[in-house]
């Protein structure tokens, strides 16, 4: 598969594709015409006596001193050098390749000043399967994703390392000679253009997203087991009662859980005039409220990422009527805003997953299971440790709702006083969506250990088909088994979609 990449914004799917997929990157010749275009403005800026910012001067707090025109080369190369300055772990794949490709998009929109080389180095590399280490810590999410971008540019430039399709590490020289391609000495502006972006927070978004959207799906699949397993009713789910409060999450989550618990004979079984049970818990009945407000907030967060991809992040730009201008577009905030309401999302959705497995092992509350799902009572401990690592899982998520986007700190000599932080806003969220990803499988791995206890009455042909999934790769009730490879598989499943898809093999796709 090859992402052609033109003036416009590309898409949520080309950035999994390139990030996820390994697809190719063509620059499209609109691009390259657009990019030839700019290019010149800034050549006749170089050669004014006039300064003008990221071409004839310094930077940030250095943007005073004017550079003459022989130095420039190596300005813009100390520039890259300079900001290559990050630290700690080495920083995920596809994330790496979701930034280069976004800051391709920037480039190609011809509002950078790039030359035509410089943005085709970018294609190349992604291209080739050759990715620079970038590391954890460096961005601030101001002036741009700055450290992770000039590691990517180093590379560009055949400096620093990369790592291959393969994942050999290999310094970048050696594997851009191995491809046969050439590194790319920068010229006026090219430095600035290459790191002054919001890529790196952008493309951890749009890949967050995407799994979310599978995820809530399994979070309403996960209830309506628990819902099932624990005696609950599904009239609370009806439509009616949901057109009371619009709310359009809701909605979807509320009909979601409804054809996924449609005849059930579980709940058939207790809907009797004699039935003494008014109402069930919170983390039963308000599980469409709360994975609705998770969906409203995704949505939001996904319409500030659209906007955001059709965005030309650089400072200064070249304008359409051809001046080149100074600007304060590379602040993080709306993505580091958006990125931390996600966080909060996640540890309540993961939260209220972790009530609802509760409830199961708990004799007192689960209406006449055994104790921790046991086997054995006593000789057996059944779930109750799994139960803790749910715990010890949404309580780090709540640590990680906390949000970054209030925690400015000034830099680069007080010129960049006021920062995103958004790099570090989406570096949690993406531990916080790991987190829920596990928490939401132990929910069904407990589910579907509760709904097999309850025979011989039978689950919902959906949930049936869920569980089903699942005993593919764990066993049903049992004495005590080593469980840790039981969570693992099932977290697995969860995380491939094979849960989901499941119960979607027989309601239809879930929204």
């Amino acid at each position: 598969m090859t992402v052609s990449v033109g003036i416009g914004p590309v898409g949520f799917d080309d950035v999994v594709a390139v990030a996820r997929e390994d697809a190719q990157v063509a620059l499209s010749e609109e691009a390259a015409a657009a990019i030839d275009t700019s290019r010149v403005e800034i050549e006749a800026l170089a050669n004014d006596p006039t300064p003008v910012y990221g071409v004839s001067t310094g930077f940030g707090a250095l943007a005073t001193r004017h550079i003459p025109k022989e130095s420039r080369t190596q300005l813009q190369r100390s520039l890259i050098r300079s900001h290559a300055a990050g630290s700690g772990p080495e920083v995920e794949r596809e994330v790496i390749r979701a930034m280069m490709l976004l800051r391709l998009s920037t480039l190609a929109t011809g509002r950078t000043g790039v030359r035509r080389d410089t943005a085709q180095a970018y294609a190349d590399l992604i291209s080739a399967g050759l990715t620079p280490v970038v590391h954890e810590y460096g961005s601030l999410g101001c002036s741009g994703d700055l450290a992770p971008l000039a590691h990517v540019a180093l590379s560009v430039m055949g400096e620093g390392y990369v790592r291959t399709r393969t994942g050999e590490l290999k310094p970048s020289a050696h594997a851009l000679a191995e491809h046969g391609l050439s590194p790319v000495t920068l010229a006026e502006k090219e430095g600035l253009a290459l790191i002054n972006g919001t890529d790196g927070m952008l493309g951890q978004l749009v890949l967050a997203l995407t799994d979310l959207d599978d995820l809530l799906r399994l979070a309403d699949v996960a209830a309506s087991m628990s819902v099932e397993g624990q005696l609950g009713t599904d009239r609370v789910f009806a439509a009616d009662l949901q057109h009371l409060r619009p709310h359009p999450g809701q909605a979807v989550a509320a009909a979601n859980m409804t054809r996924l618990l449609a005849n059930s004979p579980i709940i058939a079984s207790h809907q009797t005039p004699d039935c003494t049970r008014v109402q069930d818990a919170y983390s039963l009945r308000c599980a469409p409220q709360v994975a609705g407000a998770a969906r409203d907030t995704a949505a939001h967060a996904r319409a500030v990422a659209e906007r955001e991809l059709a965005s030309v992040i650089d400072n200064p730009v070249v304008t359409l009527d051809g001046r080149v201008e100074s600007n304060g577009n590379f602040h993080g905030a709306p993505v580091g805003y958006v990125l931390d309401f996600l966080a909060i999302v996640v540890a309540d959705v993961a939260s209220i997953s972790e009530r609802r497995t509760d409830r199961f092992l708990d004799a007192n509350r689960s209406h006449g299971l055994n104790p921790f799902l046991a086997y054995d009572p006593g000789v057996d401990s059944g779930h109750m440790i799994a139960q803790y690592t749910q715990a010890g899982i949404v309580s780090e998520l709540k640590r990680l709702a906390n949000p970054a986007s209030v925690d400015s700190i000034p830099s680069s000599a007080m010129q960049e006083d006021h920062v995103s932080m958004g790099w570090s806003s989406a570096r949690k969220l993406r531990r916080a969506v790991d987190g829920l990803t596990t928490v939401l499988a132990i929910e069904v791995l407990t589910a579907a250990r509760g709904l097999d206890m309850r025979m011989p009455l039978s689950p919902s042909p959906a949930t049936g088909a869920v569980i089903g999934v699942v005993r593919e790769r764990v066993e049903g009730p049992g004495p005590d088994r080593f469980l840790a490879p039981e969570i693992a598989a099932v977290v697995a499943m969860a995380r491939s979609g094979a849960l989901v898809r499941a119960a979607e093999g027989v309601v239809g796709p879930l929204n």
